[in-house]
């Protein structure tokens, strides 16, 4: 494993401020969040699939991420991992269990959070952006839990580059299979993503033979590159890098 499985640290952070430019659509049975470049002039051609942390799909935070993705030219949906089953920010773990809520007890339908359940649902998003939206090549972008689902799909010929931040629950296997470029976001605190397993995923990374870049950020823990303080100057700058750092990446392999 070169990440653990999702913890207490993934659910909590801060709520930010704002509203996305956005919309809900449906991508086949599967609800999404879905932003467009403001105009056809302001698109770069490209799409992006946002894979979220435990939290989910109708967090605004992931929205304006989002947007941002948008206001630099791509095509971006937010799938809903979870059929509605996403964990609400800052939950009282006292009486939950990862374990439980991966299994789908907890949600409504009863739906696993599990690779059958969810490699479907990105399969659907990467073909929505290929066929609805025309989009010419396709990145995939995963936070905390969203990061597993990044990784597995840069094995797939449709997926062009992928960035992950603070990444939970990713197999050694899964890492080594990657294809194409991944560049990571890490924060210097973090349970699920240590030290040693971030090295680690650095030599399973060497092995891949592909470009990979790790980014890391002092003075901020797991979840930094969505659910930070902005009021706190440090977290701030960590998570506008993070994500400046996704742009560059994403353009640089994307317009070879």
């Amino acid at each position: 494993m070169t990440s653990n499985e999702p913890g207490a640290c993934c659910t909590r952070g801060f709520k930010h401020e704002g509203e996305g430019r956005g919309r809900m659509v449906n991508v086949g049975d599967v609800e999404a969040y879905a932003v467009e470049p403001e105009s056809e002039s302001a698109s770069n051609g490209y799409g992006v699939v946002y894979l979220t942390d435990v939290i989910g799909h109708k967090l605004v935070n992931a929205h304006l991420l989002a947007d941002q993705y948008a206001d630099n030219g791509y095509v971006a949906l937010i799938p809903d991992l979870f059929d509605g089953d996403g964990v609400p920010i800052n939950y009282d773990h006292a009486t939950f269990s990862f374990e439980r809520w991966r299994s789908g007890e907890f949600g409504a339908n009863k739906t696993p959070h599990t690779t059958p359940v969810i490699d479907p649902i990105v399969d659907a998003c990467i073909e929505s952006l290929r066929n609805k939206y025309k989009c010419k090549k396709i990145a995939l972008v995963g936070y905390c839990f969203g990061a597993k689902y990044t990784v597995r799909f840069l094995a797939d010929d449709r997926v062009s580059v992928g960035f992950i931040a603070h990444p939970a629950d990713i197999q050694k296997e899964e890492l080594e299979a990657i294809k194409k470029p991944l560049a990571l976001a890490a924060a210097e605190t973090d349970d699920v993503f240590s030290t040693n397993l971030r090295h680690e995923s650095e030599e399973s990374l060497k092995k891949t033979g592909v470009d990979y870049q790790i980014n890391l950020y002092s003075g901020v823990v797991h979840g930094f590159a969505v659910r930070c303080d902005l009021k706190q100057r440090n977290q701030k700058f960590a998570k506008e890098s993070a994500m400046n750092q996704a742009l560059h990446w994403l353009e640089h392999h994307l317009s070879e």
